[in-house]
């Protein structure tokens, strides 16, 4: 869009506007992470903000927007001449599927190592320096790139460094990435580098509603029209940032308003100092954009609803949150009484506009998803509505560190933890001529390639004389995340309420596993007659914990019906990405009593993954002192490897399943 959808135009979403205007006063604050259901007018928001950022000043020329006041020393663009020029800061956008190159730029290697010239071609990094870096579906962002943002990040440069060649750069961006929980959770790490967060939904009151509508419509039937409708709210918030940002350091943050500060942290038992840090920026911004030169503690409890919610998560499953009640006890307790209201932000509003007052939640809205209430031992009443046979949900048990199953061979899936793969990063295996751009030179290659050459070619001094095709690509071995598959028995020979509950545990265990080591999960569960997909495959675990946490058991077991379904979610899976390999994880007893046939059914669906070596493990549920080993039975079947729900903790001195090991006919192109 060449005109962009004016800021103080988007209707409600006072967060999320307050929260970037925050940034645009002081960008130390670090950041924004938008959480949200998909169109919520989350991108919207956040390309209209460049738009009210102050122009910058940079060194004229310069590639990197040096700071006229303060050269960087390292450019590869210096000496700078004392000339300046100024531009509008710069929005610049990071793809999810963008390489390493395009990231931190890319090096000439070929003049490095001829000429020793440093043709350096700033990437994205060196774009969005004064500026914003803004990431659509930062959860999705792969993890070398997303070590590279972490660096870059936390120095406030860049670094290229490739066989002894070395630039470096000023990076000093303000990060603010969007992304949709259900399509699964940002790595802990990066979490933690945002500032502050949000949570965004769409406004269940039908007059928001209608105004969101209306105003869309009118700016596609005419954009230049309806921006300018908008220019004078947008001057008038552009101005109230300059005039924020000039106030900010003289702003008071008091000691009474550092220990609620320090005392909120602590409540909330936040991990580091970065939390304390950032809510005192935050604070002290808040109180900026309300014109004052003193924090209040109503400044430091909205600070804290933007800074800590994401902090104080212990693992993906925890709703993110913050408790107000406790929040307002702290404050009282420690340097005087909060208040309900959110600061007066003044007659514009954090937006301008004179736009309606949101009246939304502070969070999404939904119905209650947890487990239905248990039924006790001996066949409790059970709840309305239930199937013939069916029982309430059992409660997962206490969830554990579980051993590592991995794919056998050699994969070229998507980056991750699990398995064995090829991958740009990792360790060196080998060398290969690079097909297309090259990335990661073998430099005893390429030297070994030219060295037969130099007098061919008149060499006559010290330095080695390369050509394209001499280059060698680096081939590396390192880690990719899998499809994990879960196949879990609901039957009535696993409703035992000890039994399911430790089943439960177990599986949400290992779906922990899959979080930590960047896999994708789905869920198939089989009872009574047929078998359903749960949860299609997809990277958010927090909806398998959901699913799992509310599945009802009872019934025959249908072992064939559930092993089809699951081969068939396989099929249509491997269509959409061939790359990324598959871990089947069947948790049953092995018993097979529903449909015809049922135990020669169980074989036969069973012999499919076998003969398309498809890895698979058996976690076998089967108690008591009498045990026929059936589970045994069907990983051989399968042609995977069975292990018991005791044995898959990693602390067990059983010490089995380090690896999902098949028989010899299951090579790495088969797995996949």
């Amino acid at each position: 869009m060449s005109v962009p959808f004016p800021f103080t135009a988007v209707v409600g979403q006072d967060d999320l506007r307050l929260a970037l205007l925050l940034n645009a006063v002081s960008p130390a604050v670090g950041g924004v992470l938008v959480r949200g259901e998909k169109g919520t007018a989350k991108s919207t928001a956040v390309r209209a903000l460049s738009a009210l950022l102050p122009e910058v000043e940079v060194v004229a020329g310069c590639r990197f927007s040096c700071d006229p006041a303060k050269p960087d020393p390292a450019c590869p663009d210096g000496p700078h001449e004392p000339a300046f020029e100024t531009r509008p800061s710069r929005m610049v956008e990071l793809p999810v599927g963008a390489s390493e190159d395009r990231l931190v730029g890319a090096l000439d290697i070929e003049r490095a190592l001829s000429e020793g010239v440093k043709a350096f071609e700033p990437g994205l990094l060196a774009d969005a320096h004064r500026g914003i870096l803004y990431v659509d579906e930062v959860n999705l962002l792969h993890d070398h790139l997303v070590d590279l943002l972490l660096d870059a990040a936390a120095m406030g440069a860049s670094y290229v460094e490739r066989e002894g060649v070395s630039v470096r750069h000023a990076s000093r961006f303000l990060l603010v990435g969007t992304m949709n929980p259900e399509e699964g959770e940002l790595r802990p790490q990066l979490l933690d580098r945002f500032g502050l967060t949000v949570e965004v939904a769409a406004s269940r009151e039908p007059d928001q509603r209608v105004e969101v509508v209306r105003r869309r419509l009118a700016y596609d039937d005419d954009p230049d029209g309806f921006a300018e409708r908008w220019a004078g709210e947008e001057s008038a918030v552009r101005q109230r940032i300059v005039a924020a940002r000039e106030l900010l350091p003289s702003v008071v943050l008091g000691d009474g308003a550092l220990r609620q500060i320090a005392a909120t942290c602590a409540a909330f038992e936040v991990d580091g100092m970065r939390a304390d840090i950032v809510m005192a920026r935050t604070a002290g911004a808040l109180a900026a954009w309300a014109g004052r030169t003193e924090v209040l503690a109503e400044d430091v409890r909205q600070a804290a609803l933007l800074a800590l919610p994401h902090r104080r998560r212990r693992n993906p499953f925890d709703a993110p949150g913050l408790d107000e009640d406790k929040l307002d006890e702290t404050l009282e307790e420690f340097g005087g009484s909060s208040q309900d209201e959110d600061p007066d932000p003044g007659p514009d509003g954090p937006g301008g506009g004179g736009q309606p007052p949101s009246s939304e939640p502070d969070g999404p809205q939904g119905g209650d998803t947890g487990a239905q209430p248990e039924a006790g031992e001996g066949g409790e009443p059970q709840p309305a509505g239930a199937g013939a046979g069916e029982q309430a949900a059992a409660r997962a048990a206490e969830p554990f560190r579980t051993k590592v199953l991995s794919v056998p061979g050699l994969g070229e899936g998507a980056a991750g933890r699990r398995s064995r793969a090829r991958t740009e990063h990792g360790r060196t295996t080998g060398a290969r001529r690079p097909r297309g751009t090259l990335t990661k030179l073998h430099l005893a290659a390429t030297v070994q390639a030219a060295a037969p050459h130099q007098r061919a070619r008149g060499r006559s001094g010290p330095g080695l004389v390369v050509r394209r095709d001499d280059l060698r690509q680096a081939t590396r071995e390192g880690r990719e995340g899998n499809l994990v598959l879960f196949v879990v028995d609901a039957s009535g020979s696993m409703a035992a309420r000890q039994r399911m509950s430790a089943v439960k545990g177990a599986v949400l265990s290992l779906l922990l596993d899959a979080y930590q080591r960047r896999d994708k999960v789905g869920l198939v569960t089989f009872r009574g007659s047929a078998a359903e997909v749960a949860l299609p495959p997809t990277s958010s675990v927090d909806a398998a914990a959901v699913r799992l946490e509310s599945l009802p058991t009872g019934g025959r077991t249908p072992l064939g019906a559930g092993l089809l379904k699951a081969h068939d979610v396989l099929r249509v899976e491997r269509l959409r990405d061939p790359a990324r390999r598959a871990l089947v994880v069947v948790v049953t007893d092995g018993r097979a009593t529903g449909g015809p046939e049922p135990v020669a059914l169980g074989a036969r669906a069973a012999r499919l993954f076998a003969a398309e070596g498809i890895a698979s493990v058996v976690v076998d549920c089967e108690s008591g002192p009498v045990r026929l080993g059936l589970a045994g039975q069907l990983a051989g079947e399968l042609g995977g490897t069975a292990v018991t729900l005791d044995e898959l903790r990693a602390d067990s001195i059983a010490g089995l399943v380090r690896d999902v090991q098949g028989t010899s006919h299951r090579t790495s192109g088969r797995a996949a």
